[in-house]
């Protein structure tokens, strides 16, 4: 419903069961450079009908033989006769099985990360802009001191490019399985070879290659270790974690009137309510996000449960939530990224509820100007809490404004800076480093970060549905 069409076909059966015949040639390849009698009438033919597949023979096989692999190998050399009798030469299912889903894992990877850094880059736009706006600090969602707008993005961003630093991590350390046979030992492929144990370690290290990949694992079982799962789903259920943060921040400042994400001309909040403006785009990414903090459970047990070379109630299990975690970190960061170019900002809103909560934030600024001019820090003390105290009253109580600094100004006890009040009760004054703060983290952390991606920065996000 959600996910872009690129990671769906990287998920898709036609891009899987592509992967298994490219790694079945690829096998066949090496085998034959490395000796092994496979004409190129074979290679030939088996290159020819890579994309040949026949998906209702291939499942009327399944359904015969109970085997998805065999049933593919069957399907695959009923178009290649005369390579037919050399496919998947001295292989196990995982073979293509989990070297299909290792190409997959990466290029799922691959997808997401400049998606993920073109948000970052959105909101970095977004926190310079804003570097210096003051607005209302909140510490328990209730008042506290003041911020910048900025300054609170960067809160989203440092998250975020944590995110993709471990993005990255995990796919450049992505290792194929390689070519290791039934149990990992890679037996079948040393009676191929005859005992040639070179030959055999050159055949692992040459469709390695031709995979793309660095490196292989050197030791396996039936299959490639399952913590890998464990590793990959982690950084994307953190990185749901982070998103989930991002949008429920901006749901509470919508309820604030404060901000909003981008509303459409047409756009229809409620079917009841017509003047609502639902932060559904925010909405459907904690939805999503919570869903896909959940998934990184499945790999965890599966991977603790997986008796000695391997069992196969990894299988199904796997099917699922591996394609359903990219599917799911796809559509949040398409989303994500459309909420980021379209934030809009209230700062009249922001002014006005700075102005009812500041007076009090100003008090020890107050006092501290009194003291200057030669009052007693107690006395002031005292009265300012006795005046706080009513403008309290008055909010809470009556439903008024805070007019605590109109109390103050009528005080004549305070006359000696009432002239300084203007300058006392300035917002940016309350706001500290925040907007040097932004400045430096975007210049030393974020915009470093972003460089290997800037070819791909300008792509704009469409919201499915």
């Amino acid at each position: 419903r959600y996910a872009s069409p690129e990671m769906c076909f990287v998920f898709s059966d036609r891009y899987k069961f592509r992967t298994w015949r490219q790694l079945w040639l690829w096998l066949a390849e090496a085998e034959q450079t490395l000796g092994l009698p496979i004409t190129d009438e074979q290679i030939q033919e088996m290159k020819s009908n890579l994309d040949n597949i026949d998906f209702k023979m291939a499942a009327e096989e399944e359904k015969r033989l109970r085997h998805d692999v065999m049933a593919h190998v069957h399907t695959f050399g009923h178009c290649c006769p005369k390579a037919a009798g050399i496919i998947h030469l001295g292989a196990t299912s995982c073979y293509v099985g989990d070297n299909t889903d290792l190409i997959i894992l990466r290029n799922a990877l691959d997808l997401l990360l400049p998606k993920l850094a073109r948000v970052i880059s959105r909101l970095a736009d977004f926190a310079k802009e804003r570097a210096s706006l003051p607005t209302l600090g909140f510490t328990h969602f209730q008042p506290a001191q003041l911020t910048t707008v900025g300054k609170r993005c960067c809160l989203w961003i440092q998250d975020l490019c944590m995110d993709l630093q471990n993005l990255k991590r995990v796919r450049d350390d992505l290792r194929f399985r390689g070519v290791k046979g039934t149990t990992g030992t890679q037996a079948s492929f040393l009676q191929l070879f005859e005992g040639d144990d070179h030959k055999v370690e050159q055949l692992d290290k040459m469709v390695t290659d031709k995979a793309g990949f660095k490196r292989a694992f050197i030791i396996t079982g039936q299959t490639y270790t399952r913590k890998v799962d464990i590793e990959v789903l982690s950084v994307l259920a953190s990185l749901g974690a982070s998103v989930h943060k991002i949008c429920t921040d901006i749901r509470l400042l919508a309820n604030l009137k404060e901000m909003e994400e981008p509303f459409e001309k047409q756009q229809i909040g409620s079917s009841a309510m017509p003047y609502k403006r639902n932060p559904m785009r925010s909405e459907r990414c904690c939805s999503l996000a919570r869903h896909l903090m959940t998934l990184v459970m499945d790999p965890l047990q599966t991977a603790s449960v997986q008796w000695f070379e391997r069992t196969l109630d990894d299988s199904a299990n796997r099917r699922i939530c591996l394609a359903e975690a990219f599917l799911t970190a796809d559509t949040i960061l398409n989303t994500l990224q459309n909420i980021s170019e379209g934030l809009v900002v209230y700062p009249k809103v922001i002014e006005r509820r700075i102005r009812q909560e500041l007076p009090f934030m100003a008090t020890e600024n107050i006092i501290m100007a009194m003291v200057k001019a030669g009052g007693s820090r107690q006395d002031c003390h005292e009265k300012i809490r006795v005046l706080s105290q009513q403008a309290a009253s008055v909010v809470k109580q009556e439903g008024g404004d805070n007019d605590l600094i109109e109390r103050i100004q009528a005080d004549a006890y305070f006359s000696p800076i009432h002239s300084q009040l203007d300058r006392l009760l300035d917002p940016s004054s309350f706001t500290g480093r925040a907007s040097q703060q932004v400045q430096r983290f975007l210049e030393e952390e974020v915009y470093p970060l972003l460089k290997p991606y800037e070819s791909v920065m300008k792509v704009k996000a469409e919201l499915c549905l």
